[in-house]
């Protein structure tokens, strides 16, 4: 008796994990699609094949959903740009690999880009997802990035040091992505990679002078 209700509670957690999965990509399309103020649960249920009340189920409201498929892609980005910094044997170089692969994921990826937006929906007057929500997206956010802080900490830089050049690496790759996405690097006739990469090399340089 005892081994049948273990397999049928790992069923019924398989079950739920799929419908999960299903909702998930359901509401990842319909965010794409309409962004987070213009998606609805009634849209995102449709999407998925459920009924609205299937999908109070597991989430209790879109701003959850969003934030689940946020930290989905924020986890991805993160395990990218880990696996990039692992494979060079130098500070220099992991530090290097970490931030190409930071701009590299999403300049292949752009509606992830999007997603991490959110807080700026409607303008820049920022909105959030509630405090909870926002610190964990924000951790995961400085997770993904902190394997550029470390290779920088490694080259001899302090904490503060590691940190700024943690910041000066995601602030120019999001704003060369902006401008990549949206067509305007156009108009300068500029490579966004090369651009990119100009400015890490600057800033491992600039690390190992001070060093």
């Amino acid at each position: 008796m005892a081994q049948t209700e273990t397999t049928a509670g790992r069923r019924k957690r398989a079950v739920t994990a799929l419908k999960r999965g299903l909702i998930l990509d359901a509401a990842r399309a319909v965010f794409e699609r309409d962004g987070l103020d213009g998606a609805s649960l009634r849209a995102i249920a449709a999407q998925a094949g459920y009924s609205p009340a299937a999908l109070y189920f597991h989430f209790d409201s879109k701003e959850a959903l969003y934030a689940e498929v946020l930290g989905q892609s924020l986890v991805a980005l993160r395990r990218h740009v880990e696996g990039a910094a692992a494979q060079a044997a130098t500070p220099e170089a992991r530090f290097s690999a970490a931030a190409l692969a930071f701009f590299d994921f999403y300049a292949e990826k752009p509606r992830d880009l999007d997603l991490g937006f959110y807080l700026f929906r409607g303008g820049m007057r920022p909105h959030g997802l509630g405090r909870e929500r926002d610190a964990a997206l924000n951790a995961g956010l400085e997770a993904a990035l902190s394997p550029i802080g470390h290779a920088a900490q490694a080259m001899a830089a302090d904490m503060a040091g590691a940190r700024l050049a943690q910041a000066d690496a995601f602030a120019h790759a999001v704003g060369v992505l902006l401008l990549m996405h949206t067509g305007r690097i156009r108009m300068f006739g500029a490579s966004p990679r090369l651009l990119m990469e100009r400015h890490v090399a600057a800033a491992v340089a600039a690390l190992a002078a001070r060093a």
